[in-house]
């Protein structure tokens, strides 16, 4: 037989149990208390009561007047009984100073020696005390019947203490109801908040909350994508150690506002909006992120839960592949094409005529070899290089014309290690495209690219035929989701913003004018923290 061991009780429990405990504790003390407080008081009170009466019995000319008859039973004890019924007292006893009684309760006790202490009285002063006599224990007081100077008689009153009980049983038993009362009253509180208590914290106990905190933490630190938190109001309630490094801010940024990160305005606006956003891109000042938000509401809004994940290296690789893709429809052009003229060279041959045969494929041989002589001896860093070749065959496909320009200079082995390739195809590439997209359609549909290196920057110029740039677009041409295009597929206004991202990364300048042509002229300077060959240079 397996051995069950109970599951611990949950947090909201042990509350509960210790609150209804310590709710039970304070009102059984304070129940202690009161009867022992009102104990001593109804006491002192019976005694102060006793005092009074018998004073007054001890003050009654009428009774000094009865105490010098020969008989003073026969006057005294209707009178005491009277005094007794009409004062709330369990007796009355007047005696002679020699503590003989004269009246009783009892008759049969009249004449009996009175039962307590007498002699502070005998004195001629008054006192209290507590005494079992012939009714039992008693609070009761004795005081002198004064004659001028001399005693001559002694009175005393008293209750019971089985009477004073009765009153404080009384008083114990509304005590004891108003505590009932409180702790019923307490307890149903505490129930309620603790019912509250259950469900925010799922009816776990301390060690499943303390356990649950830590697997919290070691998550939060082990995960590399970003995790945002966002209260009600937008401002920062949790962010893991990816999440701050890919948004670039400081650990103390719990408390604060989205507006107050200082992050660019469409990423802002993300974060502060009431809507999902799924898989959103959008840039930082040196990464392309993922964004994906979802509100957090239970009744009403409570927050929100934002995830990042850098897609830099992703949105790098889908650029090459971009380029790949034309670089494989160039080619396939190509191929059309050089097998229409492989057929037209054979059909020339067939009709026996050679030599213009040989004249047609020397042509277009001379053709390809002048477009590549042009661009290598232009640019001959290979990386460029390629580019070029690729985004001329990719342009004259759609009916544009690129053109390096002369004043181009850009020999290899030029660029330093810290400017990588990559970067350079980010930059170039997207100027090229976006050229492209421009000047397609226009009367003279044209792209010149300049690249050389002076004074240390290197110089990547693209400028086109289109309709240009407002100059009030100027700075927003290069926000992500900016054009002047209906969006595609794939969206648009992220090249532009792609560039001036790896611009500012190596610290560059990135502008644009507008162009000889009409169009726009796009030019990024680069430093090139390498020497440079004077060779190499303009």
């Amino acid at each position: 037989m397996r051995l069950t061991l109970p599951r611990p009780r949950s947090l909201a429990g042990q509350l509960f149990a210790m609150q209804a405990v310590l709710i039970a504790v304070v009102v059984a003390g304070y129940a202690l208390f009161t009867y022992v407080s009102d104990r001593s008081q109804t006491e002192e009170a019976a005694g102060r009561q006793a005092m009074a009466v018998a004073r007054s019995i001890a003050d009654s000319p009428s009774v000094r007047a009865a105490i010098g008859t020969p008989d003073p039973t026969a006057t005294l004890q209707p009178y005491a009984l009277d005094v007794m019924r009409d004062t709330d007292v369990d007796f009355v006893t007047i005696m002679n100073p020699e503590g003989i009684r004269w009246t009783h309760p009892r008759e049969e006790e009249i004449g009996q020696r009175f039962l307590g202490h007498t002699t502070p009285a005998v004195q001629g002063r008054g006192f209290t005390e507590t005494y079992t006599g012939t009714l039992g224990p008693s609070v009761r007081a004795v005081v002198p019947v004064l004659d001028g100077d001399r005693v001559v008689g002694l009175v005393s009153a008293g209750i019971k203490v089985e009477a004073i009980s009765k009153r404080v049983q009384g008083q114990l038993t509304a005590l004891i109801g108003v505590a009932a009362g409180a702790l019923a009253l307490g307890a149903v509180g505490t129930y309620v908040i603790n019912a509250r208590l259950r469900r925010h914290t799922h009816g776990m106990n301390a060690a499943e909350l303390s356990r649950m905190h830590d697997y919290h933490q070691a998550t939060l630190h082990a995960v590399r994508e970003g995790l945002l938190m966002l209260d009600g109001q937008y401002r920062v309630a949790l962010v893991n150690d990816g999440g701050r490094e890919l948004l670039g801010v400081p650990e103390d940024v719990v408390g604060l506002s989205v507006a107050d990160l200082g992050l660019p305005a469409p990423l802002t606006g993300a974060l502060l909006s009431s809507e999902p956003r799924v898989d959103e891109v959008h840039l930082t000042a040196d990464r392309v992120l993922a964004v994906n938000t979802s509100p957090v509401s239970g009744g009403e809004r409570r927050g929100t839960v934002v995830t990042l994940r850098d897609v830099t290296e992703l949105q790098s690789l889908m650029g090459e592949l971009d380029s790949e893709r034309g670089f494989t429809q160039a080619l396939r052009s190509q191929a059309h094409e050089a097998a229409n003229r492989l057929h037209t060279v054979v059909s020339l041959i067939e009709l026996g005529r050679a030599e213009q045969a040989v004249e047609f494929a020397t042509a277009e041989l001379e053709l390809a070899q002048a477009l590549t002589d042009q661009v290598v001896a232009a640019v001959s860093e290979p990386v460029l290089a390629a580019l070029l070749l690729g985004k001329t065959a990719q342009a004259n496909e759609r009916g544009v014309e690129l053109v390096v320009s002369g004043d181009s200079g850009l020999d290899d082995g030029l660029l330093p290690a810290d400017l990588p390739a990559r970067d350079l195809v980010t930059i170039l590439g997207n100027l090229i495209d976006n050229a492209v997209d421009a000047a397609q359609g226009s009367v003279r549909a044209r792209v010149t690219v300049t690249a050389y290196a002076d004074e240390g920057e290197l110089v990547l110029r693209v400028s086109d035929s289109g309709g240009g740039v407002d100059p009030g677009h100027a700075d927003l041409v290069f926000q992500r989701g900016f054009s002047t295009k209906p969006a595609g597929p794939g969206g648009r206004g992220l090249g532009l913003a792609l560039v001036r991202q790896a611009v500012h990364r190596h610290e560059g300048v990135l502008t644009v004018t507008a162009a000889d042509d009409g169009g726009a002229e796009f030019e990024a300077r680069l430093p090139l923290r390498a020497a440079v060959r004077t060779g190499a240079e303009r």
